[in-house]
């Protein structure tokens, strides 16, 4: 089989309109994909996955944004935290006899006049962000290497030698450039570099290579990407949720700039929102691929394990053993604790999030939180790939933007701090909430960590009215007494019996518990006839002898039976577990008496 004529690597938009040429050849006219794929995407995928591309594939962030080389391929991860709309552009022009394309790029590689028979595409806009609260250890640690910038001048050099050595087209364009070597705009690409870098805002001169980073002000904690996604479904991409787009990576610093609308038309028509996210602060990536993420993709356990019962179990012991040590050798802290975080919203009924298991442990104050408080925030941090810690002030309600919100001036969803990604888990620490006055925007923010903690929704302002979003979040809630502001689904005094030391933990069982939290919340579960006759009775019993019971206590009853089955690597639920949940929910009855 003979090899791709272009590097879907280096010059994937070569590989782009060589699938276009090979498709207007066999349909004439491009009108008939009226802005679908025509195999491109097919060809990427195959190179991606079938032929195992996607590990060469650099992961952009703010560390390397200006090492990689524009128009070439890279994958980003993050959250779809605005949708920005649907763009217009020209995807397809008649160039004499010849059909191109613009599709995955932002500014038309060649010039277009204004007569020419075109064709006007969609395309999706959405501003990404990294995943909130995203901790270190999930970055990847074995990224492809990246060219530096130093050799960028030498790559220039013999890019333009071979241009000059053959009367073969540029590998970005087959049999096109000689043709319009007299236009301004050609002149330019040739004088410059290859057409590919028509989008860098600065010539190179010879002998001196450019810094990238004079040009680009990213955030370097922080790198956004406004990735623009063809032939997708609607439903497909949801606010929220977690991607790694694979796609061609632009610069297009001089657009609305330095234009001549005399040597070059702009590709994409009225792109309002792009007034507020400038190309140097914000990168553009053409999607060609995209898949949606678990918890599970951003470790590095490969390949994925099977949850074998005797592996859990051993795993379990370890994890419990762990966790009862960060918390002071309370053993019944450390069972809750370890259900609470296998916790998950599985279904909604109604109002009514099932699955979902918040956690408040009281009997802390500012020295105990300090300790304990910290040590178990490091933890939950070493283990969980998403997590936040919110130190609740009166300050901190009266100041805080807790719920996203539209601002209508910049056409902009602006992200509050309850903005977070599926899987997330969230430490409020009460133990500094001192008497004070909460002025409005205090009280609704209150009323907002209510709403999520009960029914696991966050609601957007957007001014002239209110919409909720279903969220999926663990919170935990430190206190010195029972939080009245946040009414978790249990309540444990905490009763530490050591103070003890921090261990240092190892590696790989770092690895394993990681890899135990994220495989076994999304296990399935049920209750066999013969169990739930069992269950029945219990419940029946336990009203008998206490009338305060009601639906909402079962309810938890039975969430926690489900976590403590799974928590062995179970799908359904066994005797001895619903013995070990009644245990459990004696010994925390107990302390609160």
């Amino acid at each position: 089989m003979v090899g791709l004529p272009y590097d879907c690597l280096a010059n994937p938009l070569g590989a782009v309109r060589l699938t276009f040429e090979k498709a207007v050849a066999s349909r004439a006219d491009p009108a008939t994909f009226d802005g679908s794929d025509w195999g491109a995407a097919d060809l990427f995928r195959e190179f991606l996955f079938d032929n195992d591309g996607l590990s060469q594939v650099p992961i952009l962030n703010a560390a390397n944004v200006g090492w990689i080389q524009p128009n070439t391929l890279v994958r980003y991860r993050g959250m779809i935290q605005d949708m920005l709309g649907n763009e217009f552009y020209v995807g397809a022009y008649k160039d004499g006899a010849r059909w191109r394309t613009n599709k995955f790029t932002d500014v038309s590689r060649i010039p277009m006049n204004l007569s020419s028979n075109m064709r006007v595409w969609e395309r999706r806009l959405l501003y990404c962000v990294p995943v909130p609260g995203q901790n270190s250890w999930t970055e990847s640690s074995s990224d492809v290497v990246l060219h530096p910038c130093e050799n960028w001048e030498s790559l220039q050099r013999e890019k333009r030698q071979r241009e000059n050595d053959t009367a073969a087209d540029d590998m970005d364009m087959q049999g096109s450039d000689h043709d319009f070597q007299g236009s301004p705009r050609t002149k330019k690409m040739r004088e410059g570099g290859p057409a590919s870098r028509s989008s860098h805002p600065r010539e190179t001169t010879k002998g001196t290579s450019p810094n990238i980073n004079a040009v680009l002000d990213f955030d370097r904690n922080s790198l956004p990407c406004l990735v623009k996604v063809y032939d997708s479904p609607e439903d497909d991409l949801k606010l929220n949720d977690v991607f790694e787009f694979v796609g061609v990576l632009t610069f297009d610093a001089e657009t609305r700039d330095d234009k001549d609308d005399s040597e070059e038309f702009t590709s994409s028509f009225c792109e309002d929102e792009m007034a507020h996210l400038p190309p140097s602060k914000v990168p553009r990536l053409h999607c060609l691929v995209h898949r949606k993420l678990a918890v599970h993709d951003f470790l590095s356990t490969s390949p994925r394990l099977e949850p074998k019962p005797s592996l859990v179990k051993e795993i379990r012991e370890t994890l419990l053993g762990h966790l009862t040590a960060v918390l002071g050798n309370d053993g019944v802290a450390a069972h809750l604790m370890l259900l609470h975080l296998l916790s998950k919203v599985h279904t909604r009924v109604d109002t009514l999030a099932v699955g979902k298991l918040s956690l408040n442990l009281t009997g802390f104050n500012v020295e105990s939180a300090s300790v304990f408080g910290n040590r178990l925030n490091l933890a939950i941090k070493n283990i969980l790939p998403f997590t936040r810690c919110i130190p609740l002030t009166v300050d901190y309600l009266n100041t805080a933007s807790l719920a996203p919100r539209k601002d209508y001036q910049t056409n902009r969803l602006v992200s509050g701090v309850i903005q977070l990604a599926e899987g997330s888990h969230v430490t409020i620490d009460e133990t500094q909430l001192q008497a004070g006055t909460l002025k409005a925007v205090g009280v609704e923010n209150t009323r907002l960590l209510k709403k999520l903690m009960e029914l696991q929704k966050v609601e957007y302002d957007f001014k002239y009215y209110k919409m909720e979003m279903a969220a999926d979040v663990q919170l935990l809630i430190l206190s010195e007494g029972k939080s009245n502001i946040l009414p978790a689904d249990l309540v444990l005094p905490f009763s530490p019996s050591s103070v003890g030391s921090s261990e240092v933990v190892d590696a790989d069982a770092l690895k394993a518990w990681r890899w135990y939290l994220s495989t076994l919340r999304s296990l399935p579960h049920s209750i066999e006839p013969e169990m739930q006759k069992v269950v029945e009775d219990d419940l029946v019993a336990a009203r008998q002898s206490d009338r305060s019971l009601g639906s909402q206590e079962f309810s938890r009853w039975l969430t926690m039976g489900r976590l403590m089955s799974v928590s062995f690597g179970e799908t359904c639920l066994s005797l001895e577990h619903w013995q070990m949940v009644k245990e459990l929910e004696r010994l925390r009855r107990e302390r609160l008496e």
